[in-house]
């Protein structure tokens, strides 16, 4: 195959549940996660970066209600939001998203996120990179992006470790819980995924 010109195909995605990795499997949410993706999801410090407070019970399950449903990608707009869960222990420790953002130009979006007690070991790395996998083996894609609030280093940290390469820094661009805030953005292309995998 020649990874110099990857065409766009407009691909179905439906992967293969769990997806392995090393220490990880991604899976759909389910509703037994609720503890677990509550806990992550009223913690301040998950919440310190997006567009949201802490999530209360209701908001929690409301949203894990709606996510479940987010287990394949078959039209733009469509995402898959799985759990991150350790392959050792069962225990679910994020969660996840590949957003299928436009079929006219092949484009997608990753976003992670990892319950703070488990920061640090590697685990949004290992999720991004599999996400990536999915986005351009699976569905095809041409580009894929990654954003984050440019205070979150940890964040920024994860998408140039996938090799995710920095393509601006938008100064001021929103005006996030009575501040305004820069944003980085970083994409990788399907032809640099593939130099690098193969």
């Amino acid at each position: 195959m020649d990874y110099t010109r990857i065409e766009y195909t407009g691909a179905v995605l439906a992967p293969d549940y769990p997806v392995r990795t090393d220490r990880l499997l991604l899976r759909p949410l389910r509703r037994d996660d609720f503890e677990d993706y509550h806990a992550m999801n009223s913690h301040p410090l998950v919440a310190r970066y997006l567009y949201r407070e802490p999530r209360d019970r209701e908001a929690t399950r409301a949203q894990l209600t709606e996510r479940m449903r987010f287990t394949r990608i078959e039209k733009e707009g469509d995402r898959l939001s799985p759990a991150i869960v350790l392959r050792e222990t069962g225990r679910l420790i994020g969660q996840c998203t590949l957003l299928y953002t436009s079929a006219e130009h092949g484009q997608g979006e990753i976003g992670y996120l990892v319950d703070p007690k488990y920061h640090r070991q590697g685990y949004a790395t290992e999720t991004a990179r599999e996400l990536l996998r999915l986005g351009f083996e699976g569905l095809k894609l041409h580009r894929i992006a990654g954003r984050c609030d440019a205070r979150n280093i940890g964040s920024a940290g994860v998408l140039a470790a996938t090799g995710m390469r920095k393509e601006a820094h938008l100064v001021q661009n929103a005006f996030y819980k009575g501040e305004w805030t820069d944003e980085l953005v970083y994409a990788m292309l399907a032809t640099e995924w593939y130099a690098r995998t193969r």
